[in-house]
């Protein structure tokens, strides 16, 4: 008798994602685990099927130290990553970003931002060719709301993709509830994060609250629509941003920092343009997690909006400004006595 039909279906996702990634035999992947039951069926499927592709497989839990008892918890999650026969397997501890401090991107992306940067420096610390995040297609569902709450763009919209560098998303097509019956199946006790339940972050109210109100006014399916949603404008924004990233080479080719003439921003599409404006502010220095749309639209009014103000104030203590027909860029002091003079 084969496996649990959950069980089949994301080792299934697990295969497909490891044999399209390009890898070589003998790479070594690494399952990022929370212990949560997304990351625990995620790390059980590739225990299972990277040696028969022949590759090696470890594992990797980061300690946030936002909670009390974390480290105890990264422990269990240790030993139960080293129970499934994953090796290496690494606990790494980070230090989040706190409210107060420069270019705070709030709590939800501070998290996240030392967890990507945590995980980047596991996989190079131990040579990993590959990490896999345990994001399903629920988590899809939610980013895209949440980018669409925020007014972010279609870049939000487009959700996350099946690759980021090293980063691998399998389950995407999987939904959370799929994760939660393989684990069962494999008698896997995953750990429930309270933080996924409070209603003090933004996405456990789209998760708890939004969601399930847009399923039962809309009927079933509008989790898998918003996945879907999100594919299709996948294509669209990769195209944009690959046309953004040639015209700031194109104008900017002495690379980061450097001035942006005014009269060339101005004649570009505003969509190429409002991207061209959002990449040079992260070239500058400004953290792409706190960059937003409001941000960029002070950038958009300072090219084709200009009346005289005096600059724009970018997160990560950065200021744009207009001077000598370029738009410059630069610490927040940088800036002082330009006026409303070009």
């Amino acid at each position: 008798m084969g496996p649990h039909p959950a069980v089949a279906q994301v080792r299934l996702a697990v295969r497909r994602g490891l044999s399209g990634a390009g890898l070589d035999p003998g790479d070594l992947v690494l399952a990022a685990c929370s212990g949560g039951a997304d990351s625990l069926a995620l790390a059980s499927a590739l225990a299972f099927e990277a040696p028969r592709l022949g590759l090696r497989c470890g594992g990797v839990t980061v300690d946030h130290g936002l909670q009390p008892g974390s480290d105890e918890r990264a422990r269990k999650v240790t030993k139960a990553l080293e129970g499934m026969g994953l090796h290496p397997v690494e606990s790494v501890a980070v230090d989040v970003a706190r409210p107060g401090e420069p270019g705070y991107p709030g709590p939800e992306a501070a998290a996240r931002a030392a967890r990507y940067a945590a995980l980047h420096r596991a996989a190079g610390a131990c040579g990993a060719a590959a990490v896999l995040l345990a994001h399903t297609v629920d988590d899809q569902a939610e980013t895209v709301l949440l980018g669409l709450a925020r007014g972010s763009g279609a870049r939000s919209l487009a959700g996350m993709p099946e690759r980021t560098g090293p980063f691998l998303r399998p389950l995407l097509g999987i939904a959370r509830a799929a994760t939660r019956a393989a684990c069962a199946a494999q008698d896997l006790e995953p750990w429930d994060d309270p933080q996924n339940a409070d209603p003090g972050f933004a996405r456990a109210r789209v998760r708890h609250r939004l969601l399930p109100a847009l399923e039962a006014e809309l009927g079933p399916g509008v989790t898998e629509a918003l996945a879907r949603s999100a594919r299709l404008l996948r294509a669209d924004a990769d195209l944009l941003d690959e046309l953004a990233n040639n015209e700031l080479e194109r104008i900017a080719p002495a690379g980061s920092g450097h001035p942006l003439p005014l009269d060339t921003l101005a004649v570009l599409p505003e969509a190429i343009r409002s991207r061209v404006l959002r990449n040079a502010a992260i070239a500058a220095g400004c953290p792409p997690g706190a960059l937003t749309a409001r941000h960029v639209a002070g950038l958009e009014e300072l090219v084709t909006g200009w009346r005289g103000q005096r600059w724009a104030d970018l997160p990560g203590g950065i200021r744009a400004w207009r001077r000598y027909g370029k738009l410059q860029f630069g610490s927040g002091d940088d800036g002082e006595g330009t006026g409303g003079r070009e």
